[in-house]
């Protein structure tokens, strides 16, 4: 029997799931046809018997955002590395990879990811200094002063958009979504392979980073592999009709008494205030800085630390350049480019025997 433990897990979740769909309002994504990729996470969760929920995260609307030149580059890119994700999955060939890139190479390409999102969030405050600067110092404070990142996310979004309202006088204009039924067909050429590429390589990543940590809080083993099938399914099924990507996140439903339970209501709620049209009015009152603290501390203060720690920690000569060369480049480019010059530096630095003097 569910708990009231498991409604406040999983309305905690929806917090931060509406501030990544504000955020993914501002690069075009669809509201409405994203509920599609909820209820088919839905049933992936039914279907595998998981507790791993999936939902929009900051990373991969970053990266399909900022590399995908418009809509229709950003949607194709989610597809392709949707349908790539399904087979990795099916295949069960996710951890084999990791195995040829190396911990090293992984964790340095998600602390080079880490680094995009910091640096988005501080472009936030260079364009709207005051409500981006209010909520980067309310989400460090809160989150230092109480170690919950939902809390962190509620604060500052609340404060900089209390800001925001009063110097504007009111809440922002924001243009309704018009969403008529259609099929987005995909389009394809040089720079949607090399940002396909790139998500699926953070995909990678991310699924068996955040699901390992999302299981350990319910003390179990993640099915990864079925966590990539559906959230893979999910992100064709939303890019098809022109929504947002939703991928593995950190939940902290996994610790709720019924986990599962707790993460599939999560992601009704979610499909809830997607169909009805309720995040566009939500957004009304957010202004996208307000996200800046959000983006900033899931960057700076959780991806950047921890993903380095574990790329140099115990790590040999080789694997440790290996690190460094993937967090430099996908800092400077993308996650695919990152990721393949981190095992080419190791795999030079191995022949070679490069070391450190």
């Amino acid at each position: 029997m569910f708990t009231i433990q498991d409604v406040i897990a999983a309305i905690a979740v929806v917090f931060d799931a509406l501030t990544q769909a504000i955020y993914a309002m501002s690069f075009g994504f669809l509201m409405v046809p994203t509920a599609i990729a909820y209820v088919i996470g839905i049933a992936g969760m039914l279907a595998y018997g998981s507790f791993l929920p999936i939902s929009m995260q900051a990373e991969t609307i970053a990266l399909t955002g900022t590399m995908g030149k418009n809509l229709k580059e950003r949607l194709s890119i989610i597809l392709y590395a949707g349908i790539i994700m399904v087979a990795l999955g099916a295949m069960g060939a996710l951890q084999a990879l990791v195995d040829f890139a190396g911990d090293s190479v992984i964790y340095g390409m998600m602390a080079g990811v880490g680094i995009i999102l910091t640096k988005i969030a501080i472009d936030f405050v260079r364009s709207a200094k005051l409500v981006g600067g209010i909520s980067i110092v309310v989400a460090l404070a809160v989150y230092f002063l109480s170690g919950n990142l939902v809390y962190a996310i509620v604060a500052s979004v609340v404060a900089a958009s209390a800001v925001f309202i009063y110097r504007n006088k009111g809440p922002q204009e924001v243009e309704q979504q018009k969403y008529k039924f259609a099929i987005h067909k995909p389009t394809i050429n040089p720079n949607i392979i090399r940002a396909t590429l790139a998500v699926t390589c953070l995909t990678i990543g991310a699924n068996i980073a955040f699901g390992n940590i999302t299981a350990s809080m319910a003390g179990a083993e993640a099915n990864i592999d079925g966590l990539t099938v559906y959230s893979g399914i999910a992100n064709v099924g939303s890019a098809l009709f022109g929504g947002a990507p939703i991928e593995a996140i950190i939940s902290p439903t996994a610790a709720a008494p019924n986990p599962m339970f707790a993460g599939i209501l999560m992601m009704a709620i979610m499909a809830v205030l997607l169909v009805t049209g309720m995040v566009p009015k939500i957004a009304r009152f957010v202004p996208v800085q307000a996200i800046a603290g959000c983006l900033f501390v899931i960057g700076a203060v959780l991806t950047i630390p921890v993903n380095t720690f574990f790329a140099f920690y115990g790590a040999e000569a080789a694997e440790v350049l290996g690190g460094g060369m993937a967090i430099a480049i996908t800092a400077l480019a993308d996650p695919f480019l990152g990721l393949v010059a981190g095992i080419a530096m190791r795999i030079i630095a191995q022949v070679l025997g490069l070391g450190f003097y």
